[in-house]
């Protein structure tokens, strides 16, 4: 069989996958007051039959002002909960891929319009669905939007509070592992960065302040989760954008979360600002993830216009992470990892229905993971 290393198995935190390939969490904007629906079924499920090692799922709002949409998924409530464990034990039924949670908060970002409508910011009480959003700032992300509330010290600690028990709730729904979701200009990115924090109090001006909210947030979710479950952090790592957050200070942040328990990280970048330069390529986010894998012992997933096979294995060969996610180049191609396994001559489990799919040649390409 295959010495390919994106097809060798990989443990971080007590949890073994079958091999490197993680699913990104990937909004699908189709919740109903953050109760999952038949789409959230259809899709996860197709994607736990991809062969990939592990997926997580899209980023899920601990409360209702913090999603990006009055359609994203969340986990404040048994009515959330409920909805959930109807999807994961359907999902769960057919497939024995591990899964994750990524816990998020929308901050200044949040109260937007679908993307497939224009996803711009809908004002407090517009129709049909508008609220005020929240920040570390008083400052809109867009120009022209209405501006957040500057949360208080109350504010985060309730926050903060909301992050634990959607962990909790997480657990109990039965997930593998959760994911903070620290990137992409949400609230917790916010506080990271000087160029939305602004702030004089605790929670700003130095380094060691504006991390404070996502390590307090982190030891919040990790005292919440079961210690034998892994809790992992996605990061931006630059803003791409003068003055902000960069990748010395990710190094930093990344050292600080190891030190309390992290047990991976997972390295995007931007998000946060609308002057941001990003140098968009195939696999522009690697160097990143190197530079933090510089920085720690944890392991380090990249992500992030990966879609070669020979480009994910020479990533890995390369020490430059230990894992990589893909997010829309699954959404395209769900088969992408049996055909990365065809490609290396590499063995996947999948389902039994599915054991007479592979082509002439690729005899052996796929086992069955069980008699569902």
């Amino acid at each position: 069989m295959s010495q390919a290393r994106l097809f060798t198995p990989f443990e971080f935190g007590g949890l073994d996958l079958a091999n490197r390939i993680v699913i990104s969490p990937m909004c699908q904007y189709s919740a109903e007051e953050g109760r999952m629906t038949d789409w959230h079924l259809i899709h996860l499920g197709q994607m736990a039959l991809s062969g990939a090692a592990l997926q997580i799922i899209e980023a899920t709002a601990v409360t209702p002002e913090g999603r990006i949409t009055s359609s994203d998924a969340g986990l404040w409530s048994d009515d959330c909960e409920a909805a959930m464990r109807r999807v994961l034990e359907g999902v769960r039924r057919w497939s024995d891929m591990p899964l994750g949670i990524q816990l998020a908060h929308a901050g200044r970002k949040a109260s937007c319009e679908l993307p497939w409508k224009g996803g711009r910011q809908m004002a407090p009480g517009a129709a049909p669905h508008g609220w005020r959003a929240v920040s570390a700032c008083d400052t809109p992300f867009t120009p022209g939007d209405a501006a957040p509330r500057r949360l208080d010290v109350e504010g985060i600690s309730q926050i903060r509070r909301a992050f634990a028990e959607a962990a909790r709730r997480s657990a109990r729904l039965g997930f593998d592992t959760v994911q903070i979701h620290g990137a992409h200009g949400y609230l917790i990115h916010q506080f990271l960065s000087p160029l939305c924090n602004d702030r004089d109090d605790a929670y700003g001006g130095s380094l060691e302040n504006r991390m404070r909210v996502a390590l307090e947030v982190f030891e919040a979710v990790r005292d919440a989760f079961p210690a034998d479950r892994p809790v992992t952090f996605r990061v931006s790592a630059t803003d791409w954008a003068e003055g902000g957050w960069d990748v010395e200070q990710t190094q930093a942040l990344a050292q600080a979360l190891e030190a309390r328990g992290c047990a991976a990280i997972d390295v995007s970048s931007g998000g946060l600002t609308l002057k941001q330069t990003v140098p968009l390529g195939p696999g522009y986010q690697v160097p990143l993830a190197r530079a933090v894998k510089q920085a720690v012992r944890m392991p380090v997933v990249t992500v992030g216009l990966i879609t070669g096979f020979d480009q994910a294995e020479q990533i890995l060969v390369a020490g430059d992470a230990d894992l990589v996610a893909l997010a829309r180049g699954l959404l395209y191609d769900p088969r992408w990892p049996w055909r990365a396994a065809a490609h290396f001559g590499a063995q996947l489990k999948a389902a039994p229905q599915y054991l007479r799919a592979p082509p002439a040649g690729h005899a052996g390409l796929l086992v069955p993971f069980d008699d569902r």
